[in-house]
């Protein structure tokens, strides 16, 4: 498995301070140490909007002086809403994003079934408006009906990425999808070549090692991508350990059984790092760029020792 940093890290919505460019975060990556990057396809880094095709060839060109991969497109798509112009645009956009994964070199693009958003608040992001305001929209429309209408997007924009060469890798996120095996069954109901799975460890509801050893396993081939998150410090042996954000009713992330089932699944791709959520204030402070600087670090360190572990990666 590679270690891969995911953009949203960057995005400048978490934290105090400035989102990075793309060629800068593709640069900081590097130096970081990290094998490749994950682009998010939405302003301000990768709008297919904002991209022409001399951006398009200067962010390859950028790669590839960098040494780095860039393992996906991350889209941010919802495709449950019962009104047919919603879907469409929404469908607009994940062909362009395709599109945009196909001339920038991306094998993949990460999908949702159904993502809610975030909202700005003053200088920092949060899902406290945009979550419950997706609860709220359409309260007579089923989860049935929701559901048809997401297999349906899913169907036509497989079709698309079929002929373009790219894969779609659908990830356990809910709404909608509230399970691994709702993925499996979304990827099986399409049954289209271009249509595959990102299985993320801390969306499981079950931590135990045989539960995500049933994940893994049930996942297979179909497996196209992953990621990994949370905040980390050092732990009294100077090792990063990860520490819960959301208070100590957080399950412990099994990353070690995770990472075993992944190899015996041959699975080879990107476990990305994304940090994703409200940040708590310490010391009455927003944590700025040099936070998430000792984050993706201490996040990368924490990878790699798992990986260690495994005997997928040499000391």
């Amino acid at each position: 498995m590679k270690i891969g940093l995911y953009s949203i890290t960057y995005l400048g919505i978490w934290y105090h301070g400035r989102a990075l460019t793309v060629k800068e975060l593709i640069t900081q990556a590097r130096q970081l140490g990290y094998e490749g990057v994950e682009l998010d396809g939405k302003r301000p880094h990768c709008n297919p909007m904002d991209l022409d095709a001399r951006a398009r060839a200067e962010i390859r060109d950028h790669l590839e002086r960098e040494g780095m991969a860039l393992s996906a497109i991350a889209s941010n798509n919802d495709f449950s809403s019962p009104v047919p112009e919603h879907r469409e645009c929404q469908m607009l956009m994940v062909r362009e994003q395709i599109r945009l994964a196909r001339d920038l070199g991306a094998p993949v693009v990460r999908l949702f079934a159904a993502w809610p958003g975030v909202t700005m608040r003053g200088p920092v992001a949060t899902y406290e408006i945009s979550r419950p305001g997706w609860q709220r929209t359409f309260p007579e429309v089923s989860m049935e009906e929701r559901w048809g209408f997401v297999r349906e997007c899913l169907a036509e924009v497989s079709k698309i990425a079929e002929d373009e060469g790219v894969t779609l890798a659908l990830q356990n996120h809910a709404p909608v999808i509230e399970s691994w095996e709702d993925m499996l069954r979304f990827i099986r109901e399409v049954n289209s070549p271009a249509l595959k799975a990102c299985l993320d460890l801390p969306l499981l509801k079950e931590q135990d090692d045989d539960s995500v050893r049933r994940a893994a396993l049930a996942t297979g081939s179909l497996q196209a991508l992953s990621h990994f998150g949370g905040e980390y410090e050092r732990g009294p042996d100077g090792r990063p350990i990860p520490y819960p954000y959301a208070g100590p009713q957080q399950p412990a992330h099994n990353y070690r059984a995770f990472v075993k089932a992944m190899a015996e699944i041959g699975y080879e791709g990107f476990i990305n790092y994304e940090l994703c959520h409200p940040i708590p204030a310490r010391g009455g402070r927003l944590p700025d760029l040099d936070f998430v600087h000792e984050q993706a670090a201490l996040a990368l360190s924490y990878m790699r020792g798992i990986l260690e572990e495994a005997g997928l990666r040499a000391a």
